[in-house]
């Protein structure tokens, strides 16, 4: 083998000069395969029995589930502490948009004593919410059977449904979303979409008893929000018109509201409305508001905007 002394002595200096490393001297950063671990217990305890190798029964259930809540809320805080750490530590870097604005939690910095305490709330407050998300996928499993004649079964839905499995990582990232704890929400959004090819934002503000059919090239963005019964399939795009950088932290994506449906291949950009009950028909172009009860087609090449 040749003697690769010079490439590592070259390898080493761009990590000192570019950065880019975990750790770079200070404390480490979640564990993308940890995450990865935790989502898959998470996922079991909202929808028990269903990716395990044996069945699930009553006799068992309780003591199944008290020993997988005890081992993943301590996985748990262990990776949720290091993202608050990494956020009190970005907060007080002279340069950052949030300098002077802290959180608590590094009070006792260093070594951000403070920040495991933070996470054992965060976490304690995420278990005492699943029940209450479990609530929500309830009614998304019944908006997927409802919404599909092909569906034969709660259980199918549930087994083999990739908007299903994409909607239930997005009710629990987006609970550590809007409690601004960094970098776990998104990193529990990209692994299901990398799954799925469902990408869905955690900051993303879904109502209840939504449905993702087919679902592949779904994008929905940070600021959309989406109420009630509403149903999307394959290649829909609620994007934003414009990305730029001082537009972050404000609303820029679409506002669907309840009891619509948007066909495939529909791109709907901005902070526009697409008003309750209307119907977005396949491969349409979307910046302006559209009123409730609209059928909106695309008729020998013309957009065509129908109030019902």
């Amino acid at each position: 083998m040749p003697n690769l002394g010079k490439s590592i002595d070259a390898l080493m200096e761009s990590y000192n000069r570019y950065g880019l490393v975990n750790p770079a001297g200070e404390a480490n950063l979640p564990s993308k395969k940890s995450i990865e671990g935790i989502l898959r217990e998470l996922t079991e305890l909202a929808l028990p029995g269903f990716g395990e190798m044996e069945a699930l029964d009553h006799d068992n259930l309780f003591l199944v589930t008290a020993e997988r809540v005890n081992r993943t809320a301590r996985n748990l805080e262990r990776e949720v502490e290091k993202s608050v750490a990494f956020g009190f530590r970005e907060s007080t870097r002279p340069d950052h948009a949030c300098a002077g604005q802290a959180p608590a939690c590094g009070a006792d910095e260093p070594p951000f004593r403070g920040c495991h305490a933070a996470a054992e709330l965060l976490v304690a407050d995420f278990f005492e919410e699943l029940p209450s998300i479990r609530k929500m996928l309830d009614l998304d499993v019944r908006a997927a059977f409802g919404g599909d004649p092909a569906a034969k079964s709660l259980e199918e839905v549930i087994l083999s449904y990739p908007g299903l499995e994409a909607i239930t990582v997005h009710r629990l990232a987006h609970f550590f979303w809007i409690r601004e704890v960094p970098l776990i929400p998104r990193m529990m959004s990209e692994i299901i979409h990398h799954r799925t090819g469902i990408d869905i934002h955690p900051g993303a503000e879904i109502g209840e008893s939504f449905f993702i059919d087919h679902g592949t090239g779904v994008v929905i963005g940070e600021t959309t929000v989406i109420g009630k019964n509403v149903k999307l399939y394959q290649g829909v795009t609620l994007g934003a018109l414009s990305v730029k950088k001082e537009l972050a932290g404000k609303k820029r994506h679409p506002t669907i509201e309840e009891d619509v449906t948007i066909y495939s291949g529909a791109t709907i950009l901005g902070d526009t409305v697409i008003g309750r009950g209307s119907v977005i028909g396949g491969n349409v172009w979307i910046t302006k508001a559209v009123a409730p009860y609209s059928t909106v087609y695309v008729d020998s090449g013309n957009q065509v905007l129908e109030k019902r």
